[in-house]
């Protein structure tokens, strides 16, 4: 019974600050209609998930947000620098294929937006097998590098979260 009515608990919490976030003022109307939406989207949109994904170790989605926190921070330094000091002469884009370990749509996901979100880099198309994704790098000297950085720092991490 009570998983119709909550059949993605995070999801009605994150729908209702969403909404409060986007009204941009918390009163007792807004925080009602938050709720309301977000209980009737998760019931209107189940038939849609086919399964939930399973985050077989929490703690580490903490460790990966504060990864991710730190490395875009970095990586806009590194953007700021390379278009600020370098010529385009000597900035070197590349375009690299991560293959992936990764089975997970979810992790996937996840992946391709830490790539996009993190200065400097793109991911731009996932294969039809989901066996690589193609990313686009603004400035590397060495693609095998960046491959690696990716595979090392982001993907092994979801695997664990995930997988």
């Amino acid at each position: 019974m009570l998983r119709r009515i909550f059949p993605h608990p995070q999801l009605t919490l994150m729908l209702t600050g969403v909404w409060l976030l986007l009204v941009n003022t918390v009163s007792a109307g807004n925080l009602l209609l938050g709720l309301v939406f977000g209980l009737a989207i998760p019931v209107i949109t189940q038939p849609f998930w086919q399964k939930r994904p399973v985050i077989k170790r929490p703690l580490r989605v903490v460790e990966y947000i504060a990864l991710v926190t730190w490395d875009i921070v970095m990586a806009n330094v590194v953007v700021a620098y390379t278009i600020l000091f370098k010529s385009n002469a000597r900035t070197r884009s590349a375009w690299v294929r991560v293959p992936l370990d990764l089975t997970s749509p979810e992790a996937i996901t996840l992946l391709a937006g830490t790539i996009t979100m993190t200065p400097g880099t793109v991911a731009s198309v996932l294969s039809a097998d989901a066996s690589s994704i193609l990313v686009h790098c603004l400035d590397t000297d060495d693609p095998e590098a960046v491959r690696d950085e990716i595979k090392h720092r982001y993907e092994r991490r979801l695997k664990e979260i995930f997988e």
